[in-house]
């Protein structure tokens, strides 16, 4: 395990682009292309022609996407068919060249195996009109998946005890990172973008300035030598390159000296680059255009899916039409470990699988949508005595089996109010957080809708889904017992515990330890 002084890399943002339309020229369209990658943002792309194109193609390092057994689910299409985006940020400790020795310290870990010290989840909406990102701790104990090294074809078995997360990276590559995650959470990832030490310099180096804020003067270096080597007056200060690497890997003098603290002051970093990079004047100079598309592409390690220019331009347009008010940071919940595992943390019960859940159902965290209602169909609904219903008990949760009779008892609910050609499905029993109703094609959506409104549900719980092929009705955990079926509001809200700061927010200033101050 790696001593704590080397306060893991983190990738400092990405792809950004200022707010009006690019010229429609290709050289121009090219040269815009500025620094697609990163962290939660947004930019366009190019090349001043073909070779150049090339050229950045090849700079991009690429990898398989997952490494792990299990297959990912697909993505659930939202009312109006769209599907959410997810994208796993890494951030690399890897001292393997000299550059990165030299900004990572510790000799002694030269030549180690990489560790995925930064870990975040970036996921844009379905409808894209937010993103939400959820940082887990690089001290988060966690289970393996069992991943098989592409290059080696080695095999690291699935762990019988809990691991530090950071240690996926390790363990065949960042599609080992992305089977753990999915391993944890259920979330359907669609593509990684992995960056290490040196290539956090040259990103920050080429977008430039970003203001941050510390409550007091701060020196990261302790007496016994841990620490990034940050120095900052107090207030705010305009950081790039290196001194930008050493704020993004501080951990000792933010908060109580944890990676919990650490997470925070990057979250006030890409929210601040985010907010910089779109008010667009770094972006007028050609020069620095072609300098920050040269510095994202060199570096990357992305998955195939992302392997060249024009996909990381598409993807950076998607990405762009989140406005920055609608960009919400958290860190998954949890909890210290005690004995040999205090200095670890877990995820907390209950709020970290809220947290997930949200993330998953494509629920944004900044609140916003609880508001709004998904679109009703057009699709006018056949008579109820007419629609065939299959009944799911999916009501089992991580600590509880299923609860008994429940898909029976909601069928003759459903009997009751007309759908007589209601049935019960013992075969698909996949646990469910949320009671759903699931429908194959549009020519369905209205007699789901018909369903769910017989039954109190949601219509925003209504979702096409291409694992059915008719209307399936899944009695979720939050259904176990006897009544009508209540939507809380609550299973909507994002916990307390994960810190949430969006986007706008630009009074964050991280508080320093007072034993870190000069």
């Amino acid at each position: 395990m790696r001593p704590a002084a080397l306060e893991g890399g983190r990738p400092p943002g990405g792809p950004v682009r200022p707010s009006r339309r690019a010229p429609k020229s290709g050289k121009r369209r090219i040269l815009r292309w500025a620094a697609s990658v990163l962290a939660l943002l947004i930019l366009g792309t190019g090349a001043a022609g073909y070779l150049y194109y090339r050229h950045l193609n090849g700079n991009l390092r690429k990898e398989e996407l997952t490494l792990g057994d299990k297959k990912m689910a697909d993505h659930k299409a939202n009312a109006a068919g769209q599907t959410p985006l997810n994208i796993l940020i890494i951030g690399s400790d890897a001292r393997d060249s000299e550059e990165n020795q030299k900004l990572g310290g510790a000799k002694e870990t030269f030549g180690a195996a990489p560790l995925a010290d930064v870990q975040m989840l970036l996921h844009l909406s379905a409808d894209r009109s937010n993103i939400s990102v959820v940082s887990m701790p690089r001290d988060t104990m966690l289970k393996m998946p069992k991943c098989t090294d592409p290059k080696t074809d080695k095999v690291y078995p699935a762990s019988t005890g809990n691991v530090q997360t950071n240690q996926s990276l390790g363990r065949g590559g960042p599609g080992c990172t992305v089977a753990t995650w999915y391993e944890l959470t259920g979330i359907t990832i669609d593509h990684f973008m992995m960056i290490d030490f040196s290539g956090v310099v040259s990103m920050a180096d080429a977008v430039g300035g970003v203001p941050v804020c510390v409550d007091a003067n701060i020196h990261s270096l302790g007496r016994d030598g841990k620490g990034s080597g940050l120095k900052l007056k107090k207030g705010t200060t305009s950081i790039k390159g290196e001194q930008a690497l050493q704020w993004l890997r501080t951990r000792y003098g933010f908060e109580d000296n944890t990676d919990l603290g650490r997470a925070e002051a990057q979250h006030q970093y890409l929210n601040s680059m985010v907010r910089e990079l779109r008010k667009g004047t770094k972006l007028t100079d050609p020069g620095k255009l072609m300098d920050l598309a040269e510095a994202a592409t060199s570096a990357l390690t992305v998955d195939k899916g992302l392997d060249t220019v024009k996909k990381l331009y598409d993807l950076a347009e998607e990405l762009k039409k989140a406005p920055t008010g609608r960009i919400t940071m958290t860190t998954m919940p949890n909890v210290y470990g005690t004995g040999t595992l205090s200095g670890r943390v877990f995820p907390k019960a209950g709020d970290a699988e809220q947290l997930f859940r949200m993330v998953r159902e494509d629920i944004p965290l900044d609140g916003k949508a609880s508001k709004r209602k998904a679109p009703v169909t057009k699709d006018a609904a056949a008579p109820t005595g007419e629609i065939p219903v299959s009944v799911r008990n999916a009501t089992g949760t991580d600590a509880l089996p299923p609860a008994r009779g429940r898909a029976g008892t909601v069928r003759d609910l459903l009997k009751d109010a007309g759908f007589v050609r209601a049935t019960t499905d013992s075969q698909n029993a996949e646990p469910a957080a949320r009671t759903g109703v699931l429908y194959p094609s549009a020519d369905l959506e209205g007699d789901a809708q018909a369903v769910a409104k017989a039954l109190g549900i949601p219509v925003s719980q209504v979702k096409k889904s291409a694992d059915v092929s008719g209307i399936a009705l899944a009695v979720g955990a939050d259904w176990r017992e006897d009544g009508a079926y209540t939507a809380s509001a609550a299973e909507e809200k994002t916990p307390d515990t994960a810190k949430a700061l969006n986007g706008e927010d630009k009074g964050a200033c991280m508080h320093v330890n007072p034993g870190y101050t000069w």
